[in-house]
């Protein structure tokens, strides 16, 4: 007689589950001697960590070399990091890079958002836009005629997807400050994002 295939043939092949391995992880393949474990940290976090800078200092060459340092200084300082510390301690460290820049070069720091693309909808939710991560004209518009503050805030929640935690080891403050800050900044993009046809939404 002979052998029946099996019903469902997928489960009779190698099941192969791909695990990406946690920024600390990587962080401490590096300091035990893995050179691959900065290259993927670098690959993971190197292209955001430069927009983010260069929302600071509005020069995307010297945001890619200030994103470098940070990553050199990060390494040569080798601090000890736990509880999935590792972003928010590198974007910390980049955003003192450019605001020192920024200081030195005597440039205002508006955190624009010049290279982040894509057009939101008419007659969406602004929760709903800001969930996802799409930064256009209109929305590029209303965020530059905010406060300075919440638009960092928001974008370290919103476009980092950091938790209030994370936010508030970046920007020094409180918990409950960036809390607050996105709050004001949510508050203060719905009536322009209406006049743009972006509905309104609950602040929280």
């Amino acid at each position: 007689m002979p052998e029946k295939s099996p019903i469902f043939p997928i489960f009779s092949k190698r099941l192969v589950v791909i695990i990406m391995e946690s920024d600390e992880l990587l962080y401490h393949r590096y300091l035990d001697g893995d050179e691959s474990g900065l290259r993927e940290l670098m690959e993971r976090y190197g292209n955001s960590l430069t927009l983010y800078i260069n929302g600071i200092i509005h020069d995307l060459q010297d945001s890619e070399d200030l994103m470098i340092e940070a990553f050199a200084r990060m390494m040569a300082k080798k601090p000890k990091i736990y509880n999935h510390g590792f972003k928010a301690y590198l974007f910390k460290i980049g955003r003192n890079l450019g605001l020192r820049y920024e200081a030195k070069n005597r440039r205002q720091c508006f955190f624009g958002f010049e290279d982040l693309e894509k057009e939101p909808q008419g007659a969406e939710l602004v929760e709903d836009v800001l969930g996802k991560k799409e930064l256009g004209t209109t929305l590029r518009f209303a965020m530059e005629k905010i406060n300075i503050d919440y638009r960092e805030a928001m974008y370290l929640l919103y476009f980092e997807g950091m938790t209030h935690a994370e936010a508030a080891r970046v920007m020094n403050k409180t918990e409950k400050q960036i809390d607050n800050l996105a709050y004001r900044g949510k508050k203060a993009l719905r009536p322009i994002l209406e006049k743009e046809g972006i509905t309104g939404a609950q602040y929280r």
